[in-house]
């Protein structure tokens, strides 16, 4: 590696977390269904096993998934709506001292870290817009950016001086992005 070029921790088949999210829930309904679907074969089992241990134990998994599910699925389409709003022009940046910034305010869903802003970059393919997960010093974070269709996540203004130190395919135009 030259001493110009950054290291990069550039992984491009890396597995989102709501694939997990719904591979877990895909494996323990079907464990569900196959101990409700076995459960009269079970007799012949010690029935204290069955009943008092697991069967409880694969439904408070069951519930408890669905319940990860349903706030994966709130937080996705929060994001979702911001980013449409944005781009039909509904949000506009609103921050005096910074011109990229849209201070979404306290009765906006908590969708970015450290004030509750995102940054957003309009260019002629549409909207860049960045949602932060942290925010460090000397001007790096970390975060979720949405890219127009088609857009390349490296020409984000934020990374020209310097490309991402990471960026992570996580979804179709989301990416994860560290500097």
């Amino acid at each position: 590696m030259t001493a110009s070029t950054p290291p990069s921790t550039t992984a491009a088949t890396a597995t989102p977390p709501v694939r997990s999210a719904v591979l877990a829930a895909t494996t323990i309904s079907v464990v569900t269904l196959l101990v409700a679907t076995f459960e009269l074969s079970m007799a012949d089992w010690p029935s204290s096993l069955v009943l008092l241990g697991i069967l409880p134990l694969i439904a408070l998994l069951f519930f408890g998934c669905g319940l990860w599910s349903a706030i994966l699925l709130i937080r996705v389409r929060r994001r979702e709506r911001i980013v449409a709003r944005v781009e039909a022009g509904d949000l506009k940046p609103n921050v005096d001292t910074n011109e990229t910034l849209i201070a979404l305010g306290d009765d906006a869903p908590n969708v970015s870290a450290g004030g509750n802003d995102i940054v957003v970059d309009q260019t002629d393919q549409g909207s860049y817009v960045l949602f932060l997960t942290s925010r460090g010093l000397k001007h790096t974070f970390t975060g979720f950016l949405h890219v127009p269709p088609g857009g390349d996540p490296n020409k984000f203004f934020e990374f020209d001086d310097k490309p991402p130190m990471q960026l992570v395919p996580y979804d179709k135009d989301w990416y994860f992005v560290a500097n």
